[in-house]
């Protein structure tokens, strides 16, 4: 029979009454033509195509990944053969072409220098990822095979997506959408950014942070003219230091990377007032520093991010606490966007902007007040047309359908999801989904009343023989949903998103809230036929 127990009304009630409440803050903000807004109550989040915003599309240059892990495969070297016992001898080193290349000093080295480089040219799975010859007797040639070029670029470009979302959401905006796009892209949206400079900027920059020991034995005129030492390289001054316009000879080898920072903080130093960055690295990297220093008191090192020196000030004492500051005429603003930079790690390869784009947020209101007309429109046909066919079961559909759309607006702010265009769309195929299943139910309703069956057990007949055809058709829709928001990207899997909520919200409303209504009805009035 149809008995709901109190307990169950009560629950079912409050469930209801809770999420259509957390659509509230949804409907009555004033950001988005009066529809929604930013607060601390749960809200619904605006997509790109509804709330304006910036479009860049980031390329990678696969030399440039392929030169960093040639360099990096480079100190590999020159560890593992200073390490062999007794020690291998070499120079000449080059790095020309995308290959490494070195001299021993002795050609009877080579065996023992081939056995001791072998691990280091094998990456996971026993797969080899670089080649080595033997030229003019003495120089030997490693080169990145193809595979190994694939891996590598990757990898970077796995690590460039995450360091990308962790620096945009370190600017506080909510669901960007950041995926990869093809071998060497990266697509970035950011609803409700317009201004996109402030965008390019931060994800323009690698934020590749190194410590190197200057090198005190090259001339300063030298220096200046661009010739570095053997064994040295020269970067220029940042343009915001002291010395803009100058350069610094450091040691290329050594030294210590920011991949081995934990945290970076701005802040400010209060001995001089001046705008700084406090970093802290992790264990091996505050090893590293404290050995660094240790050896190297009173001597300079160089701080370069992305290939320009901030400040290279003086080892004064050892410094073993695993952290420093970065000063070099910061303001608060650039202190703040380095700390997100570094924090967020370096981008393990530069990223160009090949394409940009920015939304309005005027188009995105346009879009809004369309999609809510369209569905406003569609929704009263529909009352219209249920209330006129089942009379007092279509008010009941009535009040369900926009319990389904206060609950289905309630759930997505809850879980903090995305509101595409397309969603909107989901939105109306929603209704659509919830009337259908108040259609199927009334209707077996009016054919079990037409074989003779008494008012109670038709409409107890009713439900539980449309519902298994509704549970049916919300199944495989709720496959066909799961499998956009697996696949889809953006806008697509927006659409998806409200497809699959919308599926439970309509079964809710139709099915269980509906039931509740007509039961209390039935046991309230005991009508002998229904108005069906």
């Amino acid at each position: 029979m149809l008995e709901v127990p109190l307990w169950k009304k009560i629950a079912l009630w409050a469930i209801t009454l809770a999420l259509a409440a957390a659509a509230i803050p949804s409907l009555i903000s004033p950001a988005v033509d009066g529809m929604f807004a930013d607060g601390d109550a749960p809200q619904v989040n605006l997509g790109l195509d509804l709330a304006g915003g910036s479009h860049l599309l980031l390329e990678a240059d696969p030399d440039e990944v392929t030169a960093q892990r040639v360099e990096n495969m480079e100190e590999a070297v020159e560890a593992a053969l200073e390490d062999a016992s007794p020690a291998i001898e070499f120079g000449d080193t080059s790095r020309a072409g995308g290959e490494l290349s070195f001299m021993l000093d002795s050609a009877a080295d080579i065996d023992r220098a081939r056995a001791v480089l072998e691990p280091l040219m094998m990456g996971e799975g026993l797969r080899r990822e670089w080649d080595l010859s033997v030229v003019d007797g003495q120089r030997m040639v490693l080169e990145p095979t193809d595979s190994g070029k694939a891996v590598a670029l990757n990898t970077a470009m796995e690590a460039a997506v995450e360091v990308v979302r962790t620096r945009i959401d370190g600017l506080g905006t909510r669901e960007p959408t950041i995926i990869r796009q093809g071998d060497n892209r990266i697509v970035v949206q950011v609803p409700g950014l317009e201004d996109p400079e402030q965008l390019k900027e931060l994800l323009g920059e690698t934020a590749q942070l190194e410590f190197k020991l200057v090198d005190k034995d090259a001339l300063p005129t030298s220096v200046q003219a661009g010739i570095a030492p053997p064994g040295s390289q020269i970067f220029p001054y940042s343009p915001e230091s002291n010395f803009a316009g100058g350069f610094e000879a450091v040691e290329r080898l050594g030294g210590i990377r920011g991949d081995s920072l934990i945290d970076a903080r701005a802040g400010i130093d209060s001995r001089n007032n001046e705008n700084i960055v406090s970093i802290t690295f992790d264990q091996q990297g505050g090893q590293k520093f404290a050995q660094l220093s240790t050896n190297n008191v009173g001597d300079r090192f160089a701080i370069i991010l992305d290939g320009e020196v901030i400040s290279a000030p003086v080892f004064n004492e050892p410094i073993l606490g695993g952290s420093a500051q970065i000063s070099g005429n910061f303001t608060a603003e650039s202190a703040n966007k380095l700390a997100i930079q570094l924090s967020s790690g370096a981008l393990p390869v530069p990223l160009t902007v090949i394409e940009e784009r920015t939304v309005s947020a005027e188009l995105g209101a346009d879009s809004i007040e369309r999609g809510l007309i369209a569905m406003l429109i569609g929704s009263l046909a529909v009352i219209a047309l249920m209330i006129a066919t089942y009379g007092r079961f279509g008010i009941y559909a009535t009040v369900a359908l926009v319990f389904n759309v206060l609950i289905l607006l309630g759930m997505m702010a809850i879980g903090n999801f995305t509101l595409t265009l397309p969603g909107i769309a989901g939105f109306v195929l929603t209704i659509g989904a919830a009337v259908d299943a108040n259609v199927l139910i009334n209707e077996r309703i009016r054919e079990e009343r037409k074989r003779g069956r008494r008012v109670v057990t038709a409409t107890e007949n009713g439900y539980k023989e449309a519902s298994r055809a509704i549970y049916d058709a919300n199944i495989t829709n709720f496959i066909a949903g799961a499998l956009l928001f697996q696949f889809g990207t953006g806008p697509v899997k927006g659409f998806a998103v409200v497809l699959i909520i919308g599926l439970a919200t309509s079964v809710f409303t139709a099915l269980i809230l509906t039931k509740m209504w007509v039961a209390g009805y039935l046991r309230a009035k005991r009508p002998a036929d229904l108005n069906i």
